[in-house]
């Protein structure tokens, strides 16, 4: 059950990176590769921490 569990944590924090990357157009930050991946990577922690950070992720994932 535990390894089930992880499973689906690290199903929905992959999925996390897929939408983020997949909207970033959307979103005011920097375009470089380098920082597209770093917060894409990231996005669980700034999620939690900058309110900023949860603006821009909402845009990237609805589109708003």
């Amino acid at each position: 059950m535990p390894h089930f569990i992880g499973f689906i944590l690290f199903l929905i924090y992959v999925g996390g990176i897929w939408k983020f990357l997949s909207g970033f157009r959307r979103t005011n930050f920097n375009s470089s590769l380098p920082g597209r991946i770093t917060l894409a990577l990231l996005w669980p922690v700034l999620l939690a921490a900058n309110k900023s950070y949860r603006r821009n992720f909402r845009k990237a994932l609805k589109g708003q």
